[in-house]
């Protein structure tokens, strides 16, 4: 992510269910860039088992774009919104949208989790996820680090390792 070579900020685009990799395919060839963080799960079915990549923001992508010409992203395949205040949009916040691509670099693996409000904020200090801010939360037996964009109330969660954590 370069904000140097694109200085549009990011807004969280409403996308209608199970359409999130359709709407971000058209929306990249109307020229926008947008953003769909995903992960891997595996899924047993009765005959056989299956990898499916699947959003780590169900129903929602991000997008660069201008807010003031916002009617070509409106209209296109799937899109339901932009996420904003009211009938206002406003765009998610650079941090938060750096964080969440620091987490698909680091290669570990995130999930969905439940938002939570905002409480003891920790910094990644060493480690793969270096400089990334967040919450610690403790699930089957194991730290994670949970990354929130406040806007859309969402949340992602990846393994870390308490070492690299110092308390802000």
């Amino acid at each position: 992510m370069n904000t140097a070579t694109n200085p549009l900020p990011w807004y969280g685009l409403r996308i209608r269910s199970k359409h999130e990799h359709v709407a971000a395919t058209v929306l990249r060839g109307k020229g926008y860039e947008p953003f769909l963080p995903s992960y891997r799960v595996r899924r047993r079915w009765t005959d056989r088992i299956k990898d499916s990549e699947l959003p780590l923001f169900p129903g929602y992508v991000f997008c660069r774009m201008d807010v003031a010409d916002r009617l070509p992203v409106l209209t296109s395949t799937g899109v339901v919104g932009i996420v904003g205040i009211g009938k206002k949009p406003e765009p998610i916040d650079e941090r938060e949208i750096a964080a969440i691509w620091a987490v698909m670099r680091s290669g570990l693996p995130a999930m969905p989790w439940p938002f939570i409000h905002p409480g003891d904020r920790v910094q990644v200090e060493s480690g793969p996820l270096c400089g990334v801010q967040g919450f610690v939360e403790s699930f089957d037996d194991h730290q994670r680090l949970v990354v929130s964009v406040s806007l859309m109330q969402r949340s992602i969660s990846v393994k870390l390792n308490p070492a690299w954590v110092t308390a802000q």
